[in-house]
């Protein structure tokens, strides 16, 4: 490979963890790729361990990023085993991507004539979730507006609340319902009244930590301290270029 294409990263965003069953999807043209909040995902396990005196390599967890993507991966003995494409169309909605959508409907969009590829892009990543049901993909504003009486806020609010759970639920599966703590992060973790909708749903399978935002800058440096330290190793990341 290039020298000059090599360079260093800290869990960047197309990590590859996955277990091979992870990647069957159900038809071989098309195979699962693994595009998820690596970098707050990682650091927030990290933080977690380093705070309940727990070892990442040695853990269950489900961690669910909430922000502009939603990724819900499941970490098993420190390697992320299962997680949704957060960027182009897998998992939950977000509040500018539409997540999964119902296949057929979205092949007959595509032939339809009245929309570009370009458009229909967008309508999965920029586009979709908050954006298309409510405008906006402010999700603060989103919160105001249902803690304000917006019973259409309110109601997508829930819905991505399902969603999220729903998802958490497929993970519990992967890790065989053996999993030590559920930890929520990103933005929207400061949204009390959805990560109480989520608990609502899904406390009975493991405790739930809430650990909001996402702190790239600290994450990078910590990541660098512990390759210093000998605590992780340095691995070379080979960027694909198709």
């Amino acid at each position: 490979m290039d020298q000059s294409l090599q360079t260093t990263f800290a869990d960047p965003v197309v990590t590859d963890e996955l277990d091979p069953i992870a990647r069957i999807t159900g038809h071989p043209k098309f195979v699962k790729r693994s595009i998820f909040h690596a970098l707050n995902q990682k650091a927030t396990a990290r933080l977690h361990a380093r705070n309940t005196g727990t070892h990442y390599e040695n853990s269950r967890l489900i961690i669910v990023h909430l922000g502009g993507g939603v990724s819900v991966g499941a970490h098993q003995n420190g390697r992320v085993i299962d997680v949704n494409n957060a960027l182009d169309g897998d998992g939950p909605f977000s509040p500018e991507r539409s997540g999964g959508l119902p296949v057929g409907q979205l092949i007959d969009l595509c032939f339809s004539g009245r929309y570009s590829k370009e458009e229909i892009y967008r309508m999965v990543v920029g586009e979709g979730g908050y954006v298309a049901y409510l405008g906006t993909n402010n999700a603060l504003e989103v919160r105001k507006r249902a803690e304000g009486g917006d019973l259409q806020a309110q109601f997508i609010q829930d819905a991505l609340a399902y969603q999220v759970s729903k998802c958490i639920g497929e993970m519990a599966a992967v890790l065989f319902g053996h999993v030590d703590a559920i930890l929520l992060t990103g933005g929207m973790a400061y949204n009390e009244s959805l990560v109480a909708l989520i608990r609502q749903r899904v406390s009975f399978i493991a405790p739930i930590f809430v650990y909001p935002g996402e702190d790239e800058l600290e994450a990078l440096a910590m990541n660098a301290l512990m390759v210093a330290r000998g605590e992780l190793i340095s691995q070379k990341y080979n960027p694909r270029m198709d």
